[in-house]
């Protein structure tokens, strides 16, 4: 409707405004394919080959995983403890989960605040950590936010398709796992994805 509408109004014979067009419909259509793009992994999440499964070296995943974070934006990345030994995981679903975190961590904190990586293995969890010092969620929306098209009350600052904390939860619950949240509004934001594995190491 948006692209629709730009284009009736356009005037063919004014070269700013169809530069102008151009750029917003350009636009417009990028975020419906990530619309789409989120919707078909979704769609792929109830599929029993979402996940495959084999044997990782957590640590090798978890700085990997910090490596790629780095570029999302100017944040002061920390890498944290990281944990050593072997799990069974999707390591390519876990990367895609883990960043989307870092994403979501990215898009709610200001420029030059700290947004830490880490993994942990406890009692043969294995745990992978985003922790932000952005706008946090308010109590009232720690839970619902997993769900799909759901946002916060803080999301004023950002837009996105509301899909991106559900893809994170599917990953997780196709692995056995979950996500939780640890929040305090004006404070930041702590986003844990533990999943049940076979754990061999120290």
């Amino acid at each position: 409707t948006i692209v629709r509408g730009h284009l009736e109004l356009m005037d063919a014979n004014d070269p700013s405004d169809a530069a102008d067009t151009r750029a917003l419909a350009l636009e417009e259509l990028d975020r419906m394919n990530s619309l789409v793009g989120d919707l078909l992994t979704l769609a792929k999440a109830e599929r029993s080959d979402f996940v495959v499964t084999r044997e990782v070296d957590i640590a090798a995943l978890t700085e990997r995983i910090f490596d790629k974070a780095t570029g999302l934006g100017p944040r002061a990345w920390n890498l944290g403890a990281v944990a050593s030994g072997q799990a069974y995981l999707d390591p390519e679903r876990i990367t895609q989960a883990v960043l989307q975190l870092a994403a979501n961590a990215v898009k709610y904190s200001d420029e030059g605040t700290p947004v830490e990586i880490s993994s942990s293995v406890v009692a043969g969890r294995v745990s992978f950590t985003v922790e932000d010092a952005g706008c946090g969620i308010a109590p009232e929306d720690t839970e619902r936010i997993m769900e799909r098209f759901a946002r916060g009350r803080n999301t004023g600052r950002s837009e996105g398709s509301g899909l991106g904390l559900a893809i994170v939860s599917s990953i997780a619950r196709a692995h056995g796992g979950e996500v939780t949240v640890r929040s305090r509004v004006g404070e930041g934001s702590v986003f844990t994805l533990s999943l049940p594995s076979v754990y061999r190491g120290s």
